[in-house]
């Protein structure tokens, strides 16, 4: 009998891995305001609260976002870089486990191994506020998935075990990308050097300031229209497995 495999994307980096029955989250962020960026899809419904783990990439706002966890069950662990969790003094401590790369724990019988990643650890440029960015690869007694967290190209890539779903950022939410992140040509590239048998882009469509749009129309295309239809283009050209591009709060049924 197989192990069901299903995931939702709720927008930006935010999703619901449900992996050999247990449901892991990744870096929620589940309002429509935050800071000068407004969410430009659906608004993500209280199941989008539903889960086993949730997982944190880094200490950037649109990432670590401490309103948005405070709604989770408070039984539910929160996986951080190591040194976040004095940004998170309304989650009990006890459930908030920090991690560093080259760590791998257990949690709710899943092992969830830490991975370097090539991005700014501040949590805002002029403050010391600082851990290692990360990301993660998850696994279960049947299935793995990759969460690379924001990054930009950087060696290693090759060195994790192939997934069967990798959930890969192909853009941001703003006028510019910067070497710290992987654009849609660089997300293929890197997951192929993964391996995986679905692949999911996220990180893009989602956020974006408020009247950039009208401002900076190009830049709005190119950011935040085109980065899945140039992913799809620039995935026919490598192996990343069946490609998953579902629209926000839509559930997709990997392995029944």
């Amino acid at each position: 009998m197989s192990t069901p495999l299903a995931v939702t994307w709720w927008g930006h980096s935010s999703t619901t891995v449900e992996l050999d029955g247990v449901r892991v989250t990744t870096d929620p962020v589940l309002v429509d305001r935050l800071w000068h960026l407004r969410r430009h899809t659906l608004t993500p419904p209280p199941t989008s609260l539903d889960t086993d783990i949730v997982l944190v990439s880094h200490l950037h706002t649109d990432h670590l976002h401490e309103p948005s966890l405070v709604r989770f069950a408070a039984d539910v662990p929160v996986v951080v870089p190591r040194g976040a969790a004095r940004l998170l003094p309304r989650l009990d401590r006890s459930r908030v486990l920090e991690v560093a790369p080259g760590e791998t724990i257990e949690v709710a019988g899943l092992q969830v191994e830490i991975l370097p990643a090539h991005h700014d650890g501040r949590r805002f440029p002029w403050l010391r506020h600082e851990a290692p960015a990360i990301g993660f690869r998850v696994a279960g007694p049947t299935h793995a998935f990759w969460f690379p967290g924001d990054t930009g190209m950087r060696e290693g890539f090759a060195d994790v075990a192939s997934v069967d779903l990798a959930l890969v950022p192909i853009g941001g939410w703003g006028p510019s990308l910067g070497p710290e992140h992987l654009d849609p040509a660089e997300a293929v590239v890197a997951t192929e050097q993964v391996g995986a048998r679905w692949t999911m882009p996220v990180h893009y469509g989602t956020f974006w300031p408020l009247g950039l749009e009208r401002m900076r129309p190009a830049a709005h295309r190119h950011f935040f229209d085109s980065p899945p239809v140039r992913f799809a283009q620039e995935a026919e050209r490598y192996d990343v497995g069946e490609l998953v591009i579902p629209p926000p709060g839509e559930r997709r049924v990997l392995v029944p």
